[in-house]
């Protein structure tokens, strides 16, 4: 399920190890060995790469958390009780946790014992705990889910003239922002493109996302941006100008968004050698999406408690709809399935004033 392709295969005892799918031998009760219990480094790198990373990330991290609270608690991690994972999420709960994180726990820790041949645990209890906890949420005047607040196009250009210094930093911090913006782009669609992954077309870009969160067959789609009216924030003359920035420098192939450090050095540019750590290529992660535009704001002045990387995609919908997009296309634009709740939440709160039944009553 999770786990790395560079961990070494063979070891075993983990139920979610590295990136690579890995079965508890110990708790099937059948002796595997020799060839029969390895995969080749090709086989788990596909294993891998079948799971998005933020799926493998959090799964990993959950599956973790839960055999440590086992551990302490004294009981079973696998094959788990139906009563300890009711007693598992009543302790989240007890955490504070938001009820969608103990979903996600929940699906983790039945997907483990999935992997491994065993029946995953009834989830009656732990359901019925999780339903409880979000009334007592509910009571005590607490979301039961954090929505990102939307970054509002006047909220954009303010950040988008805070970066206007010249730097490679903000250079590259602006693009993140304007074309996460004008994309409706999860953090990890973003982080995941190359520059090969964009073509220059007569009307402006033409992106391709290979692999997104509700794209299971890796299909990819491809993101039409067009020129914006403002230089500032224009994604088409923003990427354009980070890419020949890059290519000064020896880079054109590789991350679109990479590491630089204190110094202004570029990672994965010829010869660069950034300090501090991260991957050789410089790729940056979701996590770093997210750091970059509320850093942004800040600069710009903005309040910054409710953004998260989120707002990029959950603004650039708002401001569609707002501007008269039908829902169809921002839909296929930000790779929304059909008939998502999410993006229906997003228009109900600009409908909520822009078709409200208030206007015009004559108050």
């Amino acid at each position: 399920m999770v786990g790395d392709a560079r961990e070494d295969v063979e070891r075993r005892g983990d139920v979610i190890q590295g990136t690579a799918v890995v079965r508890d031998d110990a708790v099937r009760g059948t002796a595997v060995t020799g060839t029969d219990a390895t995969l080749s480094a090709t086989t788990a790198a596909r294993i891998t790469a079948s799971v998005p990373e933020t799926t493998r990330r959090a799964y990993a991290g959950d599956w973790n958390r839960f055999t440590a609270w086992c551990a302490r608690a004294g009981r079973t991690a696998l094959p788990a009780s139906a009563e300890t994972l009711a007693e598992y999420v009543s302790a989240l709960a007890d955490e504070g946790k938001a009820p969608a994180t103990i979903t996600r726990a929940i699906a983790g820790i039945r997907t483990a014992h999935r992997i491994n041949g065993l029946l995953p645990p009834d989830t009656t209890a732990a359901r019925a705990v999780r339903k409880a906890y979000r009334g007592e949420r509910a009571a005590a005047g607490m979301p039961n889910q954090r929505q990102a607040a939307a970054l509002a196009v006047s909220h954009l250009r303010r950040i988008a003239a805070a970066l206007d210094t010249g730097t490679a930093t903000d250079l590259r911090d602006r693009l993140t922002v304007v074309l996460g913006w004008a994309m409706m782009a999860r953090r990890s669609e973003l982080a995941g493109l190359d520059l090969g992954d964009v073509a220059d077309v007569e009307q402006g870009l033409l992106v391709t996302v290979r692999r997104s969160k509700t794209d299971r067959a890796a299909t990819g789609r491809r993101v039409a941006v067009p020129y914006g009216s403002d230089p500032l924030t224009c994604p088409v003359r923003t990427l354009r100008a980070w890419r020949s920035l890059l290519a000064e420098r020896g880079s054109t192939s590789g991350p679109l968004l990479r590491r630089i450090d204190r110094h202004g050095v570029i990672a994965g540019v010829p010869g660069a050698r950034p300090s501090g750590s991260g991957p050789a290529d410089g790729r940056l992660s979701g996590h770093t999406i997210g750091t970059i535009l509320t850093r942004a704001a800040r600069r710009a002045g903005l309040a910054v408690d409710d953004l998260s990387a989120h707002s990029l995609r959950a603004g650039g919908a708002t401001g569609a709809y707002t501007a008269g997009a039908d829902l169809v296309s921002i839909g296929r634009h930000g790779g929304w399935r059909d008939g998502s709740s999410e993006l229906l939440k997003y228009i109900r709160d600009v409908d909520r004033w822009k078709h409200n039944p208030m206007h015009g009553v004559g108050l």
